[in-house]
């Protein structure tokens, strides 16, 4: 039997494939059959996922019916590899729209203050 373990946890995985899909860690009560413990899971391609075959999963921590699914036996390092989309996604479009929301006057009290300069009476 190969030595399976939680992506999670480091629970060892009493079983070996294939993984009945209802199968949860003894240690985390996490799923088990999911993207995450995948071995072909990886942050780095479209959809997280290195089988272009394979549907699109949206929550990679929970179980799904992939028929690619095959448990990483990669060594456990103490975490799961995890994306935040929220925080992927306002940084794209901060990056997008010039970065963050910067202090002092707005481009368009500017561009106001620059109209008034520009039709200023002048004083003698």
């Amino acid at each position: 039997m190969a030595s399976l373990t939680c992506r999670h946890c480091g629970t060892a995985v009493p079983l070996d494939e294939p993984l009945p899909r209802d199968l949860v860690c003894e240690g985390c009560n996490r799923d088990l059959r999911a993207c995450v413990h995948c071995r072909h899971y990886d942050l780095h391609y479209n959809n997280s996922c290195r089988e272009t075959m394979a549907d699109p999963v949206v929550d990679k921590d929970r179980r799904n019916f992939c028929e690619y699914f095959s448990f990483s036996r990669e060594k456990f390092t103490g975490k799961a590899p995890t994306r935040d989309r929220a925080a992927e996604a306002r940084a794209k479009l901060e990056g997008l729209f010039g970065g963050p929301a910067k202090s002092g006057p707005s481009r368009e009290d500017e561009a106001r203050r620059k109209l008034e300069d520009l039709f200023k009476k002048k004083d003698e």
